[in-house]
């Protein structure tokens, strides 16, 4: 579940900046121990950096209460954020990956293990700081731990199979990606404070927002290139994860899509990779999913018409559409 590269405008409302800083800060303290080796181990993607998104949705979500967002509100961000560090912990054993974040993964660096057991202490730290914030935001954590996993084994259920249904793909992002989004944006208002219909329509907000990344992420692996992405262009296709732009092309019943049905189906060399990515890419399959994922920057706007006004509300509707163009930009350049 990687991070796509994004320039968002939740990053630049006033005070982003120090509430990024408080974030980066209470992240670090989570993961300190009295063993100053797992201590490493459990922080070591956090010092790698990222733009934190989930937690910067809570802040943003609890700043709709009035004034900066309370350090309990920081907290519920950052227990998400654990969550997903721990996810990529497990994800790097699954895919024995080598890089993440231009570092070393875990297991590359300390071994499947340390790795496995770094992530787990990852998911009891969140859950520890989720059950430090009631009851609610405890058995929310909890659930979408559980939806991930669930997204995680619909995925590999239908690895290398070119009769993915669509609907796998998107029960899949929704459980590995989407869901986390919804839950740090409701667990910024549950501990603000705020009224239901208001958290309500943040949780819509989040799953719609993180829909729209997951989407983006997955076109980006098919069309920007090998040095943007840091590793090799078509890697998901490679391991026989078919995301929407491969399954649209698969659909469209030209001889395109049964070049590319003979070539998948089983791991790929290096050659037959190239192969598909290029008729991935000169095929309609881009510009449907591109299509689809305006679906979900329509839903995640029009969420915000149930969120008020001003500055915080402003970014939130502009975030998904920026989203979106930078994919655009990246799938052009």
């Amino acid at each position: 579940m990687p991070d796509a590269p994004v320039s968002s405008p939740l990053l630049s409302l006033p005070g982003m900046d120090t509430d990024r800083g408080r974030i980066e800060a209470a992240m670090r303290a989570a993961v300190v121990t009295s063993d100053p080796y797992l201590t490493e181990i459990a922080s070591h993607l956090i010092v790698a950096g990222g733009k934190r998104l989930r937690p910067v949705l809570s802040v943003v979500a609890g700043r709709l209460a009035g004034g900066a967002a309370s350090d309990d509100v920081v907290q519920g961000g950052v227990a998400c954020e654990l969550v997903h560090l721990g996810s990529l912990y497990h994800d790097d054993v699954m895919d024995e990956a080598e890089t993440r974040r231009g570092v070393e993964t875990v297991n590359a660096r300390w071994g499947n293990l340390q790795a496995i057991l770094a992530g787990d202490f990852l998911l009891s730290r969140a859950s520890e700081i989720a059950a430090s914030l009631g009851t609610e935001v405890a058995g929310l954590l909890a659930r979408t731990i559980g939806w991930l996993c669930e997204g995680q084994i619909e995925e590999l259920r239908h690895t290398y199979d070119v009769e993915r249904p669509e609907a796998s793909y998107l029960a899949s992002i929704h459980g590995k990606t989407a869901s986390l989004y919804g839950t740090a944006a409701r667990i910024g208002g549950i501990v603000a404070g705020l009224d239901r219909p208001t958290i309500e329509a943040l949780t819509t907000y989040g799953n719609a927002y993180g829909m729209v990344f997951q989407i983006v992420d997955d076109v980006l692996d098919l069309t920007a290139t090998d040095q943007q992405l840091g590793k090799p262009a078509g890697h998901d296709m490679e391991e026989g994860v078919y995301t929407l732009p491969v399954l649209y092309t698969l659909a469209t019943g030209r001889g395109s899509a049964d070049e590319l049905r003979a070539l998948l189906g089983k791991p790929l060399a290096a050659d037959e990779r190239d192969q598909a990515l290029a008729i991935v890419r000169s095929d309609e399959g881009i510009e449907r999913t591109i299509v689809a994922a305006r679906e979900h920057v329509a839903a995640a706007v029009v969420a915000c018409d149930d969120l008020g006004d001003g500055l915080a509300v402003d970014a939130l509707r502009e975030a998904p559409g920026a989203l979106l163009a930078t994919v655009l930009s990246g799938a052009a350049g």
